[in-house]
């Protein structure tokens, strides 16, 4: 008994080290990933239309193409005719933690869309004005191609930083911005006040 006692501690003591060393690998891949992201470039917004999108934004979108794409080979579906669209609406909703921008044709189905999540943004650089640049510019790059989209009239909902940048961007892309509309909703009256605090 005394023996495997004596095991028990040798193998005790070999493992303790291994233990100890996986919180500091812990951390030396923390400090990397911050480094990475101290190092990731800093783009300005003043970016043309005729730019490329960045790198990791390209390769986001292209693992999203591949899942779908591997969705589309279980389920089988009529091929679409090819029609084209060349006046459309777009909605832009621009909120505080994200923004989102729809191009639909003139009775309102969709045609292409984005996110600022789809295009790789988190936390909150998903509202920045940059994130609603660059997601316009794939929505667009996307109607084009499909629809042959030229004209739009847009619809812009919330107050979100991102809202001037995507209306801008509709234009820097080369669609036609024929009105632009506010369509914030705004409360009547409210919500039922809480009843007075009694003290």
């Amino acid at each position: 008994m005394p023996e495997e006692k004596n095991l028990n501690s040798e193998e005790e003591k070999m493992e303790a080290p291994e233990a100890t060393a996986k919180p500091a690998e812990a951390k030396a891949a923390a400090e990397e990933s911050e480094d990475d992201r101290d190092e990731s470039p800093d783009f300005s917004l003043d970016s043309g239309a005729d730019e490329e999108l960045p790198e990791e934004i390209k390769q986001k979108l292209e693992k999203n193409k591949q899942a779908r794409a591997k969705k589309k080979l279980v389920k089988k579906r009529k091929k679409r005719i090819a029609r084209t669209v060349k006046v459309g609406r777009a909605y832009i909703n621009a909120t505080y933690n994200n923004t989102m921008v729809t191009l639909t044709d003139s009775n309102g189905d969709v045609i292409a869309w984005a996110s600022a999540g789809m295009a790789g943004f988190k936390g909150a650089k998903k509202a920045t004005p940059y994130a609603a640049q660059i997601i316009t510019k794939i929505a667009v790059q996307k109607a084009k191609e499909e629809y042959g989209l030229q004209e739009v009239s847009v619809f812009v909902a919330g107050v979100g930083t991102g809202r001037e940048a995507a209306i801008r961007a509709l234009n820097a892309n080369g669609l036609e911005v024929s009105a632009i509309k506010d369509v914030t909703a705004v409360p009547h009256n409210g919500c039922r006040p809480k009843k007075p605090r009694r003290v």
